[in-house]
């Protein structure tokens, strides 16, 4: 079957990347919990391929060895289904969603019993080549729109500061005078004496 073929059949395929290159893949009902795998997806989504499994290889996490496998797996599949270049690859999505949980019971006190809930996940792993940003080219308008708003601000600003410092001082003065005063009157009887 051909990559087009397989294209047209795989509706997670098509839901994950759509028309763009790139392979994704899955590991299900891994014995880990959902929020402790996402804390490992979140280290390594926007990462390079070699840069993600650098970091999952030195992870202290649990969850870091089956990411690590799942991110390796994608790379493989974009490699030889897709023919990318490994060094391109980027991962761009880390989803782990909630498998079932298998449900496990645990001896207490006075003849009781409580469950234990063993949670599984299911990690997907999409990996797509590195889109290379074209430089923008700048408007010669924006920019002066820009320069022409940020003048009218910087005047309305200090005459906005201004009133507020007058404000301030007319209550200050009151408060500074007597300070001064006090003063004056030490100096004054130092005199004095």
């Amino acid at each position: 079957m051909s990559v087009q073929e397989r294209r047209a059949v795989s509706a997670r395929r098509e839901s994950l990347l759509g028309d763009e290159p790139g392979a994704f893949a899955v590991a299900r009902f891994v014995r880990v919990t959902p929020m402790k795998a996402r804390r490992v997806g979140d280290l390594v989504r926007g990462l390079g391929v070699d840069d993600a499994l650098a970091t999952l290889k030195f992870a202290p996490q649990a969850a870091a060895a089956t990411v690590y496998k799942v991110v390796d797996s994608a790379a493989a599949n974009a490699e030889g289904t897709e023919h990318l270049s490994r060094a391109d690859l980027v991962v761009t999505k880390v989803l782990v969603d909630e498998g079932p949980t298998l449900k496990r019971h645990r001896p207490r006190a006075q003849g009781r019993a409580t469950r234990i809930d063993k949670r599984t996940s299911h990690i997907t792993v999409v990996v797509t080549p590195r889109v290379e940003e074209e430089p923008a080219k700048p408007a010669e308008k924006a920019p002066a729109k820009k320069s022409a708003k940020k003048a009218d601000t910087a005047k309305k600003a200090p005459a906005k500061k201004a009133a507020a410092d007058k404000a301030e001082a007319a209550d200050k003065p009151a408060k500074k005078a007597t300070a001064k005063k006090t003063a004056a009157k030490k100096s004054a009887e130092k005199k004095e004496s």
